[in-house]
């Protein structure tokens, strides 16, 4: 029987010496049960509350793929604690034909799932319901919640038994000094862009000692965030203003405001560093500001999903090629590099329309991207996997059907040797209750296992571009619904759009995947996302663009690579 192993420690209590002990009690286990050890998968300092892991995204492929029969773990919440999740992996496994067993529980069933899931989530809400309770209680002593401001030093002491003292704080002077000028400079009239670029031209660290840029002083008024707003500054501790929901698709943190009634506040007038009279003439002008810039209606229903949507086309995809910084709206037509506006700390001021980077980009897609001599080296490279993954495929199949036949050839040979009363009943039981078991897991092995990925079709480049060309078609669709729709599709397949200052004006790169392009084109006319597509032939895809990439780039393709002209002065 082939095994993988699976272990995983969270960044909380654990260290990464917990990995090596888990595989080596994993291994020990394998050896005793005569398994063949195939493939080690491990996750190193990652939650298990989220499937967003690279070692269980392999597992789950690999399973997919036949690589083995078992997989080993030392207990349950190792692959997840999440019940959504765990259910979706013994799913998953059970579709593949792989068995989960564990060293806690055994070999995982439905029961299993069901039980230590709901444990499992129950121990990750009471873990978290104690931790707040604590910081809470910590917080109303006047101590940190977490974290530290910029002005501030973390006290370290021990109590009378050796502890950590934690949550006190003392004002750091020369930060302190900071934040008062960034004071007086908004209340002055100086913007928080403007703030940004002197202190950064003096060589003054920001907080986490990078580059000061407008958020980081202007932060948002409602959550708290930013220089300006961290009521810490006039000694008032405020705590648990918004708490963090992980979205169930992505993993991703989220913050969501808590009512006003929720928060936790404490007066540490040892802490302050702002007077009030300065602190209340920043609160005026930020009032000032926001009344004249707030007349947007928000009444609509529709305006909170508009508001998530992205605003253009290629939002957030767009990258300065200088400083990685993104490439951002700047006015009501133009892009410019945000870091050269927010920080100053990069000499790129090229801009560019809005209108003429998505003009460009399109046509380009619409028109090159299909490279003949691209398209064929594609193809080669493309039939060359393929015919490895169906050589592999079919081996396995192979392999199996022939013990297969052996197995019963065994269990008609150990009935022959009972018939002629050469070995005994409780022989029989024994030998042919594990032949029986093999043959079972043969048949189940045969049952499930999936035809050999299609190869491309003849006239895939063809189609290829009728789909690019639909695509096309409908962004300039009278219909919002086709609009979006095609913009979503076109959107999910760019990587980055990189634009580089040149001689003539700005160098566009486009990366995309390829390999979801392809996915597209050979979606039967259905314009669908790739991350619904069958993850076999996806990832078939994926592998010959990495063929094709070259080891320098195994995973995304240059797509566009253009010029557009620097805008008259």
């Amino acid at each position: 029987m082939k095994v993988a192993f699976y272990a995983r420690y969270s960044s909380d209590n654990q260290r990464d010496a917990s990995i090596a002990d888990q595989l080596r009690v994993c291994r020990t286990h394998a050896e005793k049960q005569g398994w063949s050890i195939v493939e080690e998968y491990t996750d190193h300092a990652i939650s298990g509350a989220s499937l967003m892991r690279p070692g269980i995204q392999a597992l789950i492929a690999d399973a997919q793929r036949g690589r083995f029969q078992i997989v080993l773990a030392e207990a349950m919440d190792r692959l997840s604690r999440d019940q959504e999740d765990i259910a979706g992996v013994f799913k998953r496994m059970n579709y593949a034909g792989v068995r989960i067993v564990t060293l806690s529980e055994g070999e995982v069933s439905h029961l299993h799932v069901g039980l230590k899931g709901t444990m499992n989530a129950l121990f990750l809400k009471d873990l978290a319901e104690k931790t707040h309770r604590g910081l809470r209680g910590r917080v109303e002593q006047g101590k940190s919640g977490g974290g530290n401001a910029y002005g501030y030093d973390v006290v370290r002491r021990l109590d009378a038994n050796g502890e950590p003292i934690r949550g006190d704080r003392t004002i750091n002077p020369m930060e302190a000094d900071v934040v008062r000028r960034i004071f007086r400079d908004f209340a002055a009239g100086l913007g928080p862009r403007a703030i940004a670029f002197r202190l950064n031209d003096e060589g003054i660290s920001a907080p986490g000692s990078g580059a000061w840029g407008f958020s980081t002083i202007n932060g948002n008024r409602l959550r708290g965030t930013g220089i300006l707003n961290n009521e810490m500054y006039v000694g008032r501790l405020v705590w648990n203003r918004q708490r963090f929901i992980k979205d169930p698709d992505t993993g991703k943190r989220q913050a969501r405001p808590n009512p006003e009634a929720e928060w936790v506040i404490q007066e540490v007038p040892e802490l302050r560093i702002v007077d009030q009279e300065l602190w209340d003439a920043v609160k005026a002008r930020q009032a000032s500001v926001s009344a004249s810039r707030d007349t947007r209606d928000t009444s609509s229903p529709d305006h909170f999903r508009e508001k998530r949507r992205p605003r253009y086309l290629f939002s957030g995809l767009s990258k300065c090629g200088c400083c990685g910084g993104g490439y951002s709206m700047i006015s009501g037509t133009l892009l410019g590099c945000s870091t050269a506006r927010n920080k100053g700390t990069c000499d790129n001021r090229t801009n560019m329309r809005r209108e003429a980077l998505e003009r460009r980009v399109l046509d380009a897609l619409r028109h090159h991207l299909m490279d003949p001599d691209l398209f064929a080296e594609f193809c080669a490279a493309f039939t060359t996997e393929m015919n490895r993954l169906r050589m592999e495929a079919s081996a396995d199949i192979g392999a199996a059907e022939s013990e297969l036949k052996r197995v019963e050839r065994d269990i008609q040979r150990l009935m022959d040797l009972y018939l002629s009363e050469a070995i005994s009943i409780e022989t029989v039981k024994e030998r042919g209750s594990k032949l029986e078991a093999r043959k079972a897991e043969l048949k189940e092995f045969l049952a499930t296992a999936e035809a050999p990925p299609p190869l491309l079709h003849p006239q895939m480049a063809e189609f290829y571009h009728r789909q690019l060309a639909r695509l096309h078609d409908m962004l300039h669709s009278d219909l919002d619904e086709k609009r979006q729709e095609a913009a979503e599709v076109i959107r999910s397949l760019i990587e980055a759009i990189i634009l580089t200052p040149s001689d003539k004006g700005l160098q566009i790169d486009v990366r995309g995947d390829l390999a979801g392009i392809l996915t597209v084109a050979s979606g039967s006319g259905q314009t669908k996302t790739p991350g619904r597509f069958r993850t076999g032939v996806r990832d078939a895809l994926a592998s010959q663009v990495q063929m094709v990439a070259g080891e320098d780039n195994q995973r995304y393709l240059r797509l566009v690579d253009c010029e557009i002209p620097r805008l008259a002065a």
